[in-house]
């Protein structure tokens, strides 16, 4: 038997359970609605497609890209932070294309993180900000995030009773799984004065900007001064422009830590395919219309979802961002866990979401639901939970 040591970090992956009995249900030819993994289920709209099949004829897209991006794409990335932030960035130097904020975030730990550093991220968290640290070789620190928690105030005592002292920062706002969001720049203002005063690297993933309701706004942790001076900020268009599987993301903001992640990238990949990349040009400079569509999609199946939960008896927060619900297990249920929760769900109601422990400490008491099902079936989701609920 081989032995690898990185891998033996990495715990079993708790969504592979709920994954095999989603598969087993519908073997047996039950109908399961998936309420589980945030995988979009719309498609881009048509000008970006038809961009990206224009640009795949040309026989010169065809060749190795570059690892950090086409010109053009670094500067509409530059451009659309200034036209929706007013933030200002060298695209040569401050912004860098990733194949995702998955892989972008995974490398710039592997770039930053050496054996023994510590990082600082949220618990419960979407599991490659933790993760990506274990990989690299370091050791998390977790601060807990929820309802009633001072996060500011847990990320300080973190930091004070860490040994050795705290390398980085991973954040995420507005936050997956919890939903919790930021009501304006003064958390940010308070991390940029903090990572200053104790040489501390900030990660911001801004992955649900444009998934907000309730005529809420999601602020951008480099709109503070001095943010560019302590660190970056991720952004995938998965989410806002539907584009899931075309893999495109972005990291801008420092140019030393920017930096890093190109100089690793040049080792590890040419790029993605080009035509998706002139394809997301078309994306961040062309109308905008398709982005509020989106939203308003996943405004509406929220809407769907609560209502449909409240009247189950099951009695949620309405979130204010992103494409999820975290919604506190009912009592009664609750000794027996998320996971266990979760497997009635399926087998009981048809209905599969995400186990809060997958999330890590402080998720346990909790499951997450991707609003990624259209109204018609997310409805016909909350009456198997009725069933359940009222048994």
């Amino acid at each position: 038997m081989y032995e690898f040591n990185r891998i033996k970090r990495l715990p079993p992956y708790v969504f592979s359970i709920v994954n095999a009995l989603k598969i087993e249900a519908r073997h047996r030819g039950e109908d399961i609605i998936d309420l589980g993994m945030g995988n979009p289920d719309g498609a881009p709209s048509k000008h970006i497609i038809d961009k990206l099949c224009e640009a795949a004829y040309n026989p010169k897209n065809h060749r190795y890209s570059a690892s950090k991006g086409i010109t053009q794409l670094r500067n509409a990335i530059c451009e659309w932070y200034a036209r929706r932030y007013d933030v200002i960035l060298d695209p040569e130097i401050e912004a860098v294309v990733t194949i995702g904020s998955k892989e972008g975030l995974s490398h710039l730990a592997l770039a930053t993180i050496s054996p023994g550093d510590v990082v600082m991220t949220p618990t419960p968290a979407y599991p490659i900000h933790p993760y990506s640290v274990i990989i690299a070789g370091g050791e998390v620190r977790s601060i807990p995030i929820g309802k009633g928690i001072d996060f500011f105030v847990e990320m300080e005592n973190a930091y004070k009773s860490s040994w050795p002292r705290p390398k980085m920062l991973i954040i995420n706002f507005p936050h997956n799984p919890t939903t919790q969001v930021l009501e304006g720049l003064d958390f940010f203002e308070k991390v940029v004065d903090f990572a200053k005063e104790n040489n501390i690297i900030v990660l911001h993933d801004l992955a649900y900007a444009d998934l907000v309701f309730d005529d809420y706004k999601a602020p951008s942790f480099l709109q503070v001064p001095g943010a560019k001076d302590v660190g970056v900020e991720f952004f995938s268009l998965t989410k806002s422009y539907s584009m899931a599987g075309w893999r495109v993301g972005f990291c801008v903001g420092n140019q030393d830590i920017v930096g890093a992640l190109i100089k690793i990238k040049s080792y590890l990949d040419y790029g993605m395919f080009q035509p998706i990349q002139i394809a997301s040009i078309v994306a961040l400079r062309g109308p905008q219309d398709c982005v509020e569509d989106i939203r308003k999609t996943y405004e509406s199946r929220r809407n769907a979802l609560i209502k449909g939960l409240h009247q189950a008896g099951w009695n949620v927060d309405p979130p204010k961002a992103t494409m999820f619900v975290w919604a506190e297990i009912p009592v009664r249920f609750k000794k027996m866990g998320s996971l266990e929760f979760t497997k009635i769900l399926i087998q009981e109601a048809g209905v599969a979401v995400s186990p809060g422990i997958g999330f890590g400490e402080g998720g346990d008491n909790y499951v997450r639901f991707a609003l990624v099902e259209n109204e018609h079936r997310i409805r016909q989701a909350t009456k198997g939970l009725r069933k359940v609920l009222k048994k």
